[in-house]
């Protein structure tokens, strides 16, 4: 095991990372974040170097956490060699067991070699799987001419609107997701629409991986056109920062299908994968 502190090998990594497109996404989107201020204070475990078979980004160990905050206690994995991958999670110290946390990949044996591992330390494994997608936002789709109701007023998230994002995402609702929304809006880039009176009416921001994330636009204002202006200004956005546009939809979201697919995303053959691992002590 390496964890690479260097920042011109960190550089050299980034541009490795995009001759395995799609797969290596998640974790080139953590490396970027990495060399642009490593505003989650997180760190890069290799295999060995430059010769890689597998890469780890994950939390520095002096960062503050929490262990049941599987949010921000959050594993990217890219591998060219499965087993290089199952020897990482096995060696002492990679891995923080004694805590609940995810492993983010876009690979298809991440889930059958990550339960094995955590099977053997006791943990608990829950698997989700998505559909896996990146655009190329078009400026010609960036019109707003077809939007319902009154003119948007397109502007940035800010930390008081952590606790409505709390309330609305799936898996929110509980204090470890308000902070780490809260630092989300701090970090990386978002865009909303608000109303006339300063009010949010639909939004989307960045996560640590450089994925768009919780796109929601609030029920009395669906079917407006709202979500795709926020899900195109968003990804050009990124863009023009040198980010990849990508993005992740459950295969029942069909709202959320309908709308990626009006803006000529391209779905990814491969999928994403997002475990989430919990220890006994925390498990009842």
């Amino acid at each position: 095991m390496l964890v690479l502190n260097c920042s011109t090998k960190l550089l050299i990594l980034e541009k490795m990372l995009k001759s395995y497109f799609p797969e290596s996404l998640k974790v080139y989107g953590a490396v970027m974040n990495m060399n642009r201020g490593n505003p989650f204070q997180k760190e890069v475990v290799v295999d060995s170097w430059p010769d890689f078979k597998a890469v780890i980004t994950r939390q520095q160990k002096e960062a503050e956490t929490d262990n049941l905050d599987h949010y921000s206690n959050a594993y990217a994995v890219f591998y060219k060699d499965v087993r290089a991958y199952q020897r990482l999670l096995e060696e002492h110290d990679v891995i923080n067991w004694d805590q609940v946390f995810q492993i983010q990949g876009l690979q298809s044996e991440l889930h059958d070699v990550s339960k094995a591992v955590a099977n053997s330390k006791q943990l608990g494994v829950k698997l989700t799987s998505f559909k896996a997608v990146q655009f190329f936002p078009h400026p010609l789709l960036l019109d707003t001419s077809s939007l319902k109701g009154s003119a948007p007023r397109l502007t940035y998230l800010s930390v008081a609107d952590a606790d409505l994002l709390n309330r609305t995402r799936s898996r929110g609702g509980n204090e470890q997701c308000l902070r780490y929304i809260t630092k989300l809006i701090s970090c990386f880039p978002s865009v909303c629409v608000r109303d006339d009176k300063g009010n949010l009416v639909s939004w989307s921001l960045t996560d640590q991986f450089s994925t768009m994330c919780h796109g929601y636009t609030l029920p009395e204002h669906r079917r407006k056109g709202y979500s795709k202006l926020v899900a195109l200004t968003l990804a050009r956005k990124l863009q023009s920062r040198g980010f990849p546009c990508q993005g992740n939809v459950l295969d029942d979201n069909t709202a959320s299908i309908s709308l990626l697919k009006n803006l000529r995303a391209e779905f990814l053959p491969c999928r994403f994968h997002r475990l989430i691992l919990t220890p006994a002590a925390f498990s009842g």
